[in-house]
């Protein structure tokens, strides 16, 4: 394809923190492969940052710099515009500006998207621009445009995914170590893998946001972050670890996105909480500060999509991914895939959520007291897989792993036990997955 005599696409960068900077260098070094690959130069004009005098990864050149984001995306000259600011404000506003003013957005922002998302999709509908966001969930790993393309043709039925890599990381180290997660996050801190404060990583608020976003592209379905039940992983002790792995299972932070049959036809079900699974579970075998996604679709099967989650360098792999997608579509005057929510489909609430427990009592070491337990769980309807029981002298632990059956049950058959006066502590409750 002959260059030479296209104009120069002009890209403005909001923000240039950890990913904004390896967008950069990335523009920088790989210059005549993008242009090549693109089409026409790509042509850094401007980049918004809050403090410009800040020392960056990479080098970037002054006359480049501004603290007037508003300005930047209002100049109206612009073809492309990659937002990599994060939060809700002002990057919402900024984005709307840029595709009111002509300009293709590409985004990592997966908060805003699990937010808003369907207020960008219309704005950028309405423009005749692209919104394209891959670096939003799973850093590197080729996720949005698998389910938003590749699977168009097919039915996903299941996603299920790690998609934190703060809390892989603690949750693997627990497991391999046989440490607390007090002691595990410390370790996290000091070696980058997880913020000051670790909040939004180890409450699983970034985990719910991905959710939102995979569950919103499997399902057809506008899902935001308020509609994903969240639990983190503050609560997970060394013991859960530990009878996780008498199970020959491992303890991961999942987010699960299920199509089920609801009330008034499909239905959508999307949750983050820890979850045992066994180690032959392909999500089992994901360490360190890696992530993973695995789907599952009627005509396709079973696929896995793993590698790194986070980092500068890999989430902007993804941004430049989806720039030069980006580039083409605006140089041929094309728009990609946008927002598809045809399928509206109920979010469904938790407690109708299909799932499994493993629960650890503390109980009184006498007769009679198993067959309370069992029936305990039978008057709400739940049936038992297995029953462990180790004696304490005059107390017992009780471990029980329940079949299939609604959260709402499990949940009322766990505050059922905590009042019966046998039951001296409810001292684990986690759900199972994976093996069902």
């Amino acid at each position: 394809m002959n260059t030479s005599s296209r104009k120069p696409l002009r890209l403005a960068l909001l923000g240039c923190g950890s990913v904004g900077s390896q967008v950069v260098r990335l523009l920088r070094e790989q210059a005549d492969d993008l242009t090549a690959r693109t089409g026409a130069e790509i042509e850094l004009v401007g980049v918004a940052v809050r403090r410009p005098d800040l020392q960056r990864d990479a080098e970037v050149p002054r006359e480049l710099l501004t603290t007037d984001a508003v300005g930047l995306v209002s100049r109206g000259d612009l073809d492309l515009v990659v937002e990599v600011i994060g939060g809700i404000e002002p990057a919402r506003s900024l984005i709307l500006t840029a595709l009111e003013n002509g300009a293709s957005v590409v985004t990592a922002n997966k908060a805003l998207l699990a937010e808003d998302g369907s207020t960008l999709f219309a704005a950028a509908e309405k423009a005749n621009r692209d919104l394209y966001y891959e670096a939003a969930v799973a850093g590197a790993i080729p996720i949005i445009r698998p389910l938003r393309e590749s699977l168009a043709g097919d039915r996903v039925r299941r996603v299920l995914g790690i998609v934190n890599g703060t809390t892989n990381f603690i949750l693997d180290k627990m497991d391999t170590l046989g440490s607390g997660f007090a002691e595990v996050l410390e370790e996290a801190q000091a070696l980058g893998y997880a913020e000051a404060d670790p909040t939004a990583d180890v409450e699983g608020y970034d985990a719910a946001a991905k959710a939102a976003i995979l569950a919103s592209l499997a399902f057809h379905t506008r899902v935001t972050a308020a509609d994903v039940y969240r639990e983190g992983i503050s609560e997970v002790s060394a013991s859960d670890v530990a009878s996780a792995r008498d199970m020959d299972s491992v303890v991961k932070l999942l987010a699960i996105c299920e199509l089920r049959d609801g009330p008034n036809g499909p239905a959508v079900s999307a949750r983050v909480h820890p979850a045992m699974i066994p180690r032959s579970h392909p999500l089992a075998s994901v360490r360190g500060a890696y992530n993973a996604v695995f789907v599952e679709s009627e005509a396709a099967g079973q696929l896995m999509f793993y590698g790194p989650g986070a980092g500068g360098s890999p989430t902007a792999s993804a941004v430049l991914g989806d720039l030069v997608t980006v580039a083409r579509n605006r140089l041929n005057d094309v728009r990609g895939p946008g927002e598809s929510a045809y399928a509206q489909c109920e979010v469904l609430p938790m407690g109708d959520t299909l799932t499994r427990y493993h629960v650890a009592l503390d109980v009184d070491d006498r007769t009679g007291v198993l067959a309370a337990v069992a029936q305990a769980f039978a008057e709400h309807g739940v049936s038992i897989q297995t029953v462990r029981q180790e004696g304490h002298g005059d107390d017992a632990q009780l471990v029980v792993v329940s079949h299939r059956a609604t959260d709402a049950a499990l949940s009322a058959t766990v505050e059922d036990l905590r009042a019966r006066d046998f039951v001296h502590d409810v001292s684990s409750v986690m759900r199972v997955e994976g093996d069902s």
